[in-house]
């Protein structure tokens, strides 16, 4: 080989995670705002994986309501052939079944099991309601897991029936739950948090070893920071247009 040859090397993955509240309560203008967001934010997701020399970013995507379902049946998938697949909504809040679906795919045995090596994953909740389920011990047992106390975790409570203290648990704080109470503010949320967090996520690291399950509280921090800023933004200036839900 010339020294002047180039030698290309392999991408770790980074996982963004979508874990999706279509209880019956999400019906409407609630999961409209979730599918139209997904679909249309997925090209800039593809633009900072592309713009990533040391990350390639996948999409697994959860639902959950009455039990619940991975879209992404097969394991996360390359953001360049990700197709979104709109949602419906119905059934009760089985939020503990998310909980412990999310649990079992942690693993390198499952969804993290890439031979080039994995950052910690992201992880976005959206939720609108109370769950129905015994969802505390679930939570509890996916908090041990090692690659979900490494990943970056954000929740967004969709109007004013979510359980902030169940997203707070989940996120690890308050400060990585925003509040949406319109249709504007949801679509502008999922938009920002998809973004950021990938963004966020995917950066090497010389503090922590990601792949070894180790967390990176440096990253979470700044996406928290980052939070604050955008809700402080929103706040000065929200959108007055959208009646509140």
């Amino acid at each position: 080989m010339a020294l002047t040859d180039k030698i290309e090397i392999p991408r770790r993955t980074m996982v963004l995670f979508f874990v999706i509240d279509t209880s019956g309560s999400m019906d409407g203008s609630k999961i409209g705002a979730v599918n139209t967001s997904i679909e249309e934010v997925i090209p800039a997701i593809k633009e900072v994986s592309n713009d990533n020399a040391d990350a390639q970013i996948k999409i697994a995507a959860l639902e959950f309501s009455s039990g619940a379902r991975w879209i992404t049946t097969n394991g996360p998938v390359d953001c360049e052939q990700f197709r979104w697949n709109y949602l419906d909504a119905a059934g009760v809040t089985d939020f503990g079944a998310a909980c412990k679906s999310l649990n079992d795919k942690l693993s390198t045995k499952a969804f993290m099991h890439e031979a080039t090596g994995s950052f910690a994953p992201a992880i976005f909740l959206l939720s609108d309601g109370e769950p129905t389920d015994d969802w505390q011990s679930a939570l509890q047992t996916l908090r041990q897991n090692n690659w979900f106390k490494a990943a970056v975790k954000v929740a967004i409570a969709i109007g004013d029936d979510a359980n902030k203290d169940m997203l707070k648990e989940f996120t690890g704080s308050m400060e990585a739950v925003l509040e949406a109470h319109n249709t504007a503010m949801l679509k502008k949320m999922i938009r920002f948090v998809s973004v950021t967090a990938s963004k966020v996520s995917s950066k090497s690291s010389n503090v922590s070893d990601s792949s070894s399950g180790m967390g990176d509280e440096a990253k979470q921090k700044e996406l928290n920071t980052a939070l604050d800023e955008f809700a402080a933004e929103t706040a000065a200036a929200p959108d007055n247009d959208q009646d509140d839900w």
